[in-house]
């Protein structure tokens, strides 16, 4: 069991996949150094460890972070997540996760640090026919979130070849759900995913929840996703962690069940967690949008001995609603 002094600097740890992440390193003894410039972030989620407010485009403050606190790796959470968003604004994506990360990687360049993991996307591969989805499936990502995510996969092999940074890129499928304790949750204001536009939709938030197309290749014409609970993910950096201070080499590596549920089965669960029916409309696809993606899980079992635990796309949507009933409305 690692001693309380080893820390772990987590870029956007403040954000909804970084908080629970931190939450797991914490509970697994180690010390989250949260670095987030709050744009996105909540500073009620930060409760493990210390934290930066800083900027990662501020390489300087990074360098004096990273030589403070001698974090035995780096996890990179923080960048702009819409897809949808990233077709009608490529500039503020490879401005945030291309430039960046060049930043990031900069400063730990010139540090002691040689592990670093990176939160990457399934967006990566593109609309891929083949499901599910292995590793060393054609990348052809469809829009410039999942290009801005495979640039720096590219980047962070050369890094390697500069400085010996050993890495793993963590290719998330669909991210959601609350951590079951209830400690943290979701809390972004205009959430894009659909689950938690769902819970807007349902506590009033939002007067109806917008179903981008209905005549995709799928059994009810509405778009698969493979969603993996939050707190499954957050197992999966700690796992990717531990492989990698164990003297594991860079890789890429798929987070997800190997399951899909179609916008029509995740509106029918939230309606079974919330009790009543969810106001939708049918309007025209969203562009940027594959009609399927499912993860090929066998890799992160073979290599870093994980697997999702809250395979259940009811509760995924259940403890996302609950969260919001208890917390999430303080918010």
């Amino acid at each position: 069991m690692p001693r309380k002094t080893q820390n772990i600097l987590v870029l956007g740890g403040a954000g909804y996949i970084g908080s629970h992440t931190c939450k797991a390193l914490s509970q697994q003894g180690y010390t989250p150094v949260v670095y987030d410039n709050f744009s996105s972030g909540n500073k009620s989620l930060v409760k493990w460890g210390p934290c930066v407010e800083a900027d990662i485009h501020d390489t300087d403050k990074l360098k004096q972070t990273l030589t403070k606190y001698a974090p035995l790796a780096v996890m990179h959470f923080a960048a702009s997540i819409a897809a949808g968003e990233s077709v009608y604004y490529p500039e503020k994506y490879y401005a945030n996760n291309v430039a960046g990360s060049n930043s990031v990687l900069t400063a730990i360049k010139e540090s002691n640090v040689r592990h670093f993991i990176f939160s990457s996307s399934a967006a990566v591969y593109g609309a891929l026919k083949q499901q599910p989805i292995k590793e060393s499936a054609e990348k052809n990502p469809i829009n410039p979130y999942g290009r801005s995510k495979l640039i720096v996969e590219q980047m962070l092999g050369d890094f390697e070849t500069a400085c010996g940074l050993k890495h793993v890129s963590l290719r998330y499928f669909n991210a959601a759900g609350a951590d079951p304790a209830g400690e943290i949750g979701n809390v972004q204001k205009n959430p894009t995913n659909l689950v938690p536009v769902l819970v807007h939709v349902q506590a009033g938030i939002l007067k109806k929840l917008e179903v981008f197309g209905t005549n995709y290749n799928t059994p009810d014409g509405t778009a698969i996703r493979d969603y993996i609970h939050v707190s499954d993910l957050a197992d999966g950096h700690i796992a990717a962690l531990k492989y990698l201070l164990a003297g594991g080499n860079s890789d890429a590596i798929n987070l997800g069940t190997g399951r899909g549920a179609s916008v029509r089965e995740v509106i029918r669960s939230m309606e079974h967690a919330s009790g009543k029916k969810v106001r939708f409309k049918d309007v025209a696809r969203r562009a940027g949008d594959p009609p399927k993606l499912v993860a090929d899980v066998k890799k992160a079992r073979r290599v870093l001995g994980w697997t999702a635990k809250r395979v259940d796309i009811d509760t995924i949507t259940r403890t996302a609603w609950n969260w919001h009933l208890e917390y999430g409305k303080n918010y």
